[in-house]
């Protein structure tokens, strides 16, 4: 009788500790779950010096795109502020940010591009101080959106100016769009529909 008691106590013991190991675990993941990275966490400065808050953004579609002055495709910025005024009421914006990585096409300093875009395109989207979208001083947004580890979906690299990052309505990457690829494009156009 002692035997089966010793054994029947033996079993519980090992059962709490298996339940225990088990509900740990699940609070882990759920820890993990809970700290996965979104657009949200970051903050930047806009071309005016004004600190611009992601999570402002919530519950919004947004196209994040690495903008250049003297690049063949400039002229997107055209499209980019066309979807931008058609959309902005629907729950969808767009951030650019210009950047000087791809054959110094992004020489201005943030006077000069915000002058630029305004005169010759009118735009009025957020654009955000001039920053480094690949290379070892690449800006922390753009870790986030090019680093699989970050963002869950997938690694990438910026490959030109104009290049689009899709960030859903939780602020997590949902596409990365080719440069030539235009704004308004279907495929875009029916992402910020959908």
């Amino acid at each position: 009788m002692k035997t089966l008691v010793y054994l029947a106590s033996i079993a519980l013991v090992f059962a709490a500790t298996t339940l225990q190991a088990q509900t740990s675990k699940q609070t882990s993941n759920k820890d993990k779950l809970m700290t996965k990275e979104t657009i949200y966490q970051f903050k930047v400065q806009d071309l005016s010096g004004d600190t611009f808050d992601f999570a402002s953004l919530k519950g919004k579609k947004v196209m994040i795109v690495n903008t250049a002055s003297k690049c063949g495709l400039t002229p997107q910025y055209k499209d980019l502020e066309a979807i931008y005024k058609e959309y902005k009421d629907q729950g969808f914006t767009i951030v650019g940010f210009p950047a000087n990585n791809f054959a110094g096409q992004e020489p201005g300093t943030n006077e000069e591009i915000g002058a630029f875009c305004q005169q010759n395109y009118g735009v009025t989207f957020p654009m955000m101080d001039k920053v480094s979208v690949k290379g070892d001083d690449m800006c922390e947004v753009y870790k986030f959106l090019t680093q699989k580890s970050k963002n869950g979906l997938q690694d990438s690299e910026v490959e030109w100016n104009f290049q689009k990052y899709l960030i859903n309505e939780k602020g997590e990457l949902a596409k990365v769009i080719h440069p030539k690829t235009l704004p308004t494009d279907p495929e875009v156009i029916n992402w910020i529909k959908s």
